[in-house]
């Protein structure tokens, strides 16, 4: 890449530090420049972990902690989410080379994360909803179920070789995705108006934001925008409350 790009891997919840080692020793192998554990539900500095890591010793000793994912995601602007379920309701699912290639399409300075959920259960809907684009390793019916690290092994092999084959034309417009906490700020605002108005009911004020937010992931809505629409959501209060004033 023509461009300097931050290059970090989330570890949402992980059980076992050997597979925190071993993530350790991947992200030196691929160049990664941080390695974040959300909520680790391990020592991830155990024995075990620091001689799995081998030459990522260093990185695993650096890992940044957070508390939630929002936290870890705040400098993000470009996220992949992996699965191992194929149905996810409304979330839709794009292919490797697809969403790889999206997060390689970057001319300026920008953090673009891969995360990855707990070793039993994967992400929640709720933390796949937080990513831009959501990927599955296609394995077989008979024994789906990926080792965590062998997940991460994957999926940075596969941005590599992409990366290496140049494969994005200097040309191509290219969008800026908006950075997540902006986005979610933006539409609890929005939420909130729209709940005042009338416009959302509590019961089903969830599923509708839900398909809000895809809708603006999808357009790859840019900073500028979402404070273009903060804008109009503050001066629309600003107006409800001076017309109920006037009227008092």
């Amino acid at each position: 890449m023509e461009t300097r790009t931050t290059l970090k891997v989330v570890l949402v919840e992980p059980a076992g530090p050997i597979n925190v080692g071993s993530v350790a020793r991947l992200c030196e192998n691929f160049d990664v420049d941080e390695l974040s554990i959300v909520s680790p539900k391990c020592d991830y500095l155990d024995p075990e972990a620091k001689k799995m890591a081998v030459k990522g010793k260093n990185i695993l000793e650096e890992a940044k902690i957070y508390k939630n994912l929002n936290s870890a995601l705040s400098d993000c602007t470009r996220i992949i989410a992996t699965c191992g379920r194929k149905d996810h309701g409304e979330i839709p699912l794009y292919s490797n080379n697809e969403a790889l290639y999206w997060a390689l399409q970057s001319n300026k300075e920008e953090t673009i994360a891969f995360v990855f959920g707990r070793e039993d259960r994967g992400l929640s809907n709720e933390e796949l909803l937080k990513a831009t684009k959501v990927i599955s390793l296609n394995t077989s019916k008979n024994y789906p179920s990926l080792n965590l690290s062998h997940a991460v092994a994957i999926v940075l092999h596969q941005f590599n070789q992409l990366n290496e084959l140049d494969l994005v034309k200097p040309n191509k417009i290219i969008n800026h995705p908006a950075n997540l906490t902006k986005l979610e700020d933006c539409l609890k605002d929005a939420g909130n108006i729209l709940l005042d108005i009338g416009f959302l009911m509590k019961h089903t004020y969830k599923a509708k934001m839900t398909k809000i937010k895809q809708l603006l992931q999808r357009a790859e809505i840019k900073d500028d925008e979402v404070a273009l629409i903060r804008g109009i959501i503050s001066q629309a209060r600003w107006a409800i409350k001076n017309k109920n004033d006037s009227l008092k």
